[in-house]
C-alpha cells in the first residue's frame, strides 16, 4: 500500500513541515555534489551505534560530539528512493500534526521522535559500525501520532497485486497500522542478528511508538 493522499483539512500553514523537507532534499543534493566523498559525509555524520555505546570513534574524525550524530543522521538520505519516500510520507501526514500541535511544539516532537528511534535502533544494534541515516524514524514518530488523533481519517491509497492496480480510500487505521505491523515483522527476526545494513526496522518502531507517546503529552501543552 503507498499513500497518495489524505482527508483532513488544515488551519495553518505547514511551514515547519516544509522546512523540515527542503532542509533533507537541500542536504541531499549537497551530498550528491560531493561526488565520490557522498559516503564519507555518511560515516562522518551518520548515527553509528558502536560509536556512540562505546564512546569512541571507528571511523573518520567526528566534527563535533559523538551523540550529536543522532541528530544530524535523520537529515542524511542514501539515495533517490530514500529521500523521495521519506519526505513522500512527512508530506502527507505531518501536516495535520503540525495543524493540532502547533509549529514550534511539531518541530520539538519532531526531533525528540527522531532521536528517540535512533536510541531504540542503537539499543538493539550496540555492536553495529554501519551508519544509521534517514528521517524514517522521526517520520515514524508522525505517523504514530496522526494515527492517535485521526484514526478514522481517509487516506487515498494505491494498492497492487501483481499486474492489478487500484486506488482507494482506506481509514488511517488499516494504512498505519499495517504500515507497524510490517515494520514488525521485518524487525522482529532481526533481533541479535549481525546486521550489516539495510532498513533500520527498529527505528521505525521506536519511532512511532515514541510518536504515539509524545503527541499525547505534548497535546496537554497546546492551545
Amino acid at each position: 500500500m503507498f499513500p497518495l493522499r489524505d482527508n483532513i483539512p488544515t488551519d495553518k500553514k505547514p511551514v515547519v513541515t516544509v522546512a523540515i523537507i527542503l532542509a533533507n532534499v537541500l542536504i541531499f543534493f549537497y551530498q550528491l555534489s560531493l561526488g565520490e566523498n557522498f559516503n564519507y559525509l555518511l560515516f562522518k555524520y551518520g548515527a553509528i551505534p558502536f560509536e556512540i555505546t562505546q564512546g569512541q570513534e571507528v571511523t573518520y574524525e567526528a566534527a563535533f560530539p559523538i551523540p550529536l550524530t543522532l541528530f544530524t543522521a535523520m537529515f542524511l538520505h542514501g539515495g533517490w528512493m530514500h529521500v523521495i519516500g521519506n519526505m513522500w510520507y512527512l508530506w502527507i501526514f505531518g501536516n495535520n500534526v503540525e495543524d493540532k500541535l502547533g509549529h514550534f511544539r511539531f518541530l520539538i516532537f519532531y526531533l525528540l521522535s527522531g532521536l528517540i528511534a535512533s536510541l531504540t535502533y542503537v539499543a538493539t544494534n550496540a555492536n553495529s559500525q554501519v551508519p544509521m541515516i534517514g528521517a524514517s524514524g522521526a517520520i515514524a514518530g508522525v505517523l504514530g501520532a496522526y494515527l492517535i488523533r485521526f484514526p478514522q481519517a481517509r487516506v487515498l491509497t494505491l494498492i497492487w497485486f501483481g499486474f492489478f492496480v487500484r486506488i482507494v480510500a482506506i481509514p488511517a487505521i488499516f494504512v498505519l497500522g499495517f504500515w507497524f505491523i510490517i515494520q514488525l515483522l521485518n524487525g522482529l527476526p532481526s533481533i541479535g542478528a549481525n546486521i550489516t545494513g539495510g532498513v533500520a526496522w527498529f527505528a521505525h518502531i521506536g519511532g512511532f511508538v515514541a510518536g504515539m507517546g509524545l503527541f499525547k503529552v505534548m497535546r496537554l501543552f497546546a492551545k
